[in-house]
C-alpha cells in the first residue's frame, strides 16, 4: 500500500536538485581564459604595481640629469661712509659668481646603473606578483569546479533522503514503517546537510577570494567551465626535468629578483667606493671693487680633502650587503631546483593515480545508485545496506573529484615553479 507513494518520490530524486546559494545570486559562467582576461583588466594590485614600475622608470631619467649650475650675485645695500642706501657709481660694489659641480669617480654613471637596476627590480616584482596571483586564480578556478561537482553528490543524496523522510512521515503513523528506521534516516539526512553546509562554506570562501582577484561584485557567483577532454590529455612526461629547470632559471621572477638585488648591492658597493673620491667644483667670479683691483674676473676650483672621512663605514656595509645578497641568490637557486623537481615528481604521482581510475566507474556507480534506490523501495535490501551505499557513493565522488583536482593542481604547480605556462 505504501510502495507506490515511495516509488514516485524516490524516482523524483533523479530529476530534482536542491536549492543552493548560487540560485539566488547572479551566476556567471566563465572559462579559464575569460577569467584570466578579466583578472588582467581589473585587478587593482596589478594596477598599483604598474604605477610603481612607472615611478621607478622616471627615476632612471632623473639619474641621467647633471647637477644644475649655481649662480650668485650681491650688491651693496648701505654705505656707512656715505650714509646712503644702494650706493652707485664709484662707491657701489657688485659681485657675482657662477659655479658648477663636477662629479668624479664616474658617480653619475653608477647612479644611472643603480636606478636602472631598481627599475628592473620593480618590473620583476610586478611579474612575480602576476605569477603568484595568476596561480591563485587558476587554483581557485579548478578548486571551485571540483568542489561544485562534489556538492552535486550531496545534492543528490540529500534530495533522496528528503523524499524518503517525507514518504516515511506519511506512512509511519499507519504502522507501515518502524519508528527507528524513520529516526535513522532523519539522522543521516541531518548529517549530510551539515556536511553539505560545510562544503558550501568552503566553496563560498574560494568564490570570495576569486571575486576579489577579478574585482567582481559580491552578488556574482562564478560557475567555472572547463575543457575536461583537454585536461585528461595533460601529460607530465611531455617536458623533461632539464627543460623545466632551464625555463625556471630564465623565467622565475623571484630568482630574477634575487639576481637583481645582488646586482644592485654590487653596484651600490662600487658607488660607495666612488663616493670616497671628492667631487670638484669649478667657478667663475666677478667683483666690481672688492678685490685688489676693480672689475676683477677670476676662475676657481674647490675640492674636499679626504683626510678623515673616506666613506669607510658605508663601503664596509655595502660590501657586506653584496655578500649577503649573493648568498641569498644561491639559496633561491637551490630552492628553484628542488621546487621544480618535486613539482614534476608530484605531477607523475597524481597523473598515475588519476589514470588508475576506470573512466566508466562513475557512470556505473550512478546507475548502481538508481538500482539501490529501487531495491530499497522494494525492501530487497535493508536500511543499513541502503545507508552504507549512500555513504559509499558520496565518498567515491569526493575521492574522484579530489584526485582530479590534485592532478590539475600538480600541473599548475609546474607552471608556477617554472614561471612558464607549459600546461594550459
Amino acid at each position: 500500500m505504501y510502495r507506490p507513494l515511495i516509488t514516485i518520490l524516490l524516482f523524483a530524486t533523479l530529476a530534482t536538485t536542491s536549492v543552493s546559494a548560487q540560485e539566488t545570486a547572479d551566476t556567471a559562467s566563465m572559462t579559464l581564459p575569460a577569467a584570466e582576461k578579466v583578472f588582467l583588466d581589473n585587478n587593482l594590485l596589478l594596477l598599483a604595481q604598474k604605477y610603481n614600475v612607472s615611478a621607478q622608470k622616471a627615476l632612471v631619467y632623473q639619474a641621467k640629469l647633471i647637477p644644475n649650475p649655481n649662480f650668485s650675485i650681491s650688491h651693496g645695500l648701505y654705505s656707512g661712509t656715505l650714509n646712503q642706501f644702494f650706493p652707485t657709481g664709484a662707491n657701489d660694489e657688485t659681485a657675482a659668481q657662477l659655479s658648477q659641480l663636477i662629479l668624479l669617480g664616474r658617480k653619475r654613471n653608477k647612479q644611472i646603473k643603480i636606478a636602472q637596476a631598481n627599475a628592473d627590480l620593480t618590473e620583476y616584482q610586478f611579474f612575480d606578483l602576476l605569477r603568484t596571483l595568476k596561480f591563485t586564480l587558476r587554483s581557485d578556478f579548478f578548486n571551485i569546479y571540483y568542489l561544485q561537482q562534489s556538492a552535486k553528490a550531496y545534492d543528490k543524496e540529500i534530495v533522496s533522503l528528503q523524499q524518503v523522510v517525507t514518504a516515511f512521515n506519511e506512512l509511519s503513523g499507519k504502522g507501515y514503517i518502524a519508528e527507528k528506521e524513520v529516526i535513522r534516516i532523519k539522522a543521516q539526512l541531518y548529517s549530510l546537510q551539515t556536511e553539505y553546509s560545510t562544503l558550501q562554506n568552503q566553496i563560498n570562501d574560494v568564490q570570495s577570494e576569486m571575486k576579489l582577484l577579478l574585482q567582481l561584485k559580491s552578488n556574482k557567483y562564478i560557475d567555472p567551465v572547463i575543457d575536461s577532454a583537454a585536461i585528461a590529455q595533460l601529460d607530465p612526461s611531455k617536458y623533461p626535468l632539464p627543460t623545466l629547470l632551464d625555463s625556471a632559471y630564465k623565467n622565475r621572477t623571484d630568482l630574477l629578483i634575487a639576481k637583481t638585488n645582488a646586482n644592485i648591492n654590487q653596484l651600490n658597493y662600487s658607488y660607495q667606493k666612488a663616493l670616497a673620491i671628492p667631487d670638484l667644483t669649478l667657478s667663475a667670479s666677478y667683483d666690481e671693487q672688492g678685490s685688489y683691483l676693480t672689475n676683477y674676473v677670476g676662475i676657481g676650483a674647490a675640492i674636499d680633502l679626504p683626510f678623515f672621512n673616506r666613506n669607510q663605514g658605508n663601503i664596509r656595509s655595502a660590501k657586506a650587503m653584496a655578500d649577503y645578497s649573493q648568498a641569498q641568490q644561491k639559496n633561491i637557486e637551490a630552492t628553484v631546483d628542488e621546487n621544480v623537481a618535486r613539482a614534476l615528481q608530484k605531477a607523475f604521482e597524481q597523473d598515475k593515480l588519476y589514470k588508475n581510475i576506470d573512466p566508466k566507474f562513475s557512470n556505473d556507480f550512478d546507475n548502481l545508485m538508481q538500482q539501490v534506490l529501487i531495491n530499497y523501495e522494494k525492501r530487497n535490501i535493508g536500511l543499513l545496506d541502503f545507508l552504507d551505499f549512500l555513504d559509499s557513493y558520496k565518498q567515491n565522488v569526493l575521492q574522484i573529484n579530489s584526485v582530479k583536482f590534485n592532478r590539475v593542481s600538480s600541473f599548475e604547480n609546474i607552471n608556477y615553479h617554472t614561471g612558464t605556462n607549459f600546461f594550459n
